[in-house]
């Protein structure tokens, strides 16, 4: 049966192989623990990309209501549409017409203090 060990600890094992004491080196990261602000959708090689990702950014607009942005990319440009405000106020049909590609990603976003 295999342990499952840590960075942390695994440092610590090497520091006392080698006799030293084991400081902790290792910065926090935004990473190390779970966040719930902003939310992302991408997808690659459909012809609706940007419509799927606009219907991923409005189920995912819980995760964040200050802003949103999809770009979108044929292969040898890119078109975007980013704005303040919630996902069904920035993108309408006229404005999904307009961002043409096969590629889409887009976020929606929930800032924080400092």
């Amino acid at each position: 049966m295999s342990e499952s060990i840590s960075g942390q600890r695994i440092h610590e094992l090497a520091a006392s192989i080698r006799g030293v004491d084991a400081p902790n080196h290792r910065t926090k990261t935004p990473f190390d623990s779970m966040n719930e602000e902003c939310g992302i959708a991408g997808v690659f090689g459909h012809s609706e990309a940007a419509r799927l990702v606009y219907l991923s950014l409005y189920a995912l607009q819980h995760r964040g209501q200050e802003a949103a942005g999809i770009v979108t990319s044929n292969g040898t440009g890119l078109h975007a549409k980013l704005s303040l405000g919630l996902v069904a106020d920035i993108f309408d049909k006229p404005t999904l017409d307009g961002l043409v590609g096969n590629h889409a990603i887009g976020h929606v976003r929930y800032s924080t203090a400092g």
